[in-house]
């Protein structure tokens, strides 16, 4: 049986921990999340967020929250058809992953290659550095909204 002061200092340091935890597993606000493949569902349709070569997030608003998609055709029309008025900010992110790698890329920095099988059939792949035939951002979100869905 352990002695009250040997409980006591482990107490002490159990409680003198705590303040260091949060930093282990808190969100910095910023950057893509943790995605919980298989779990995590798309914002948009529903459909569980799998295919690590097409997801999408954005990050934004007042509470600067992350919302996961499956293709970044869902992330583009959602911010459409929500009429956010922080989807145009400076400061609201969008993620993709690069289909080669998995690597999360800043999806306004990244470029598109067309005529891929996405998971929700919007067809843009995104890549980190140009590529025969790749756009950028903006010629693939023209080409996307233009389309419809």
């Amino acid at each position: 049986m352990k002695t009250l002061p040997e409980r006591g200092r482990l107490r002490f340091l159990a409680l003198a921990a705590v303040p260091f935890l949060p930093a282990c597993t808190r969100d910095p606000g910023h950057g893509p999340a943790r995605v919980h493949w298989d779990r995590d569902t798309c914002e948009r349709c529903s459909m569980v967020v799998s295919d690590r070569h097409y997801a999408a997030q954005v990050r934004g608003g007042p509470k600067r929250e992350v919302f996961m998609f499956d293709d970044i055709g869902c992330a583009l029309f959602w911010l459409v058809e929500q009429g956010i008025p922080w989807a145009e900010a400076p400061d609201t992110e969008i993620w993709v992953t690069d289909y080669r790698s998995g690597e999360w890329l800043d999806a306004r920095q990244a470029h598109y290659l067309a005529g891929k099988t996405t998971p929700m059939a919007y067809g843009f792949a995104a890549l980190a550095a140009p590529a025969p035939g790749s756009v950028d951002f903006a010629a693939m979100r023209a080409a996307l909204l233009a389309k419809g869905k």
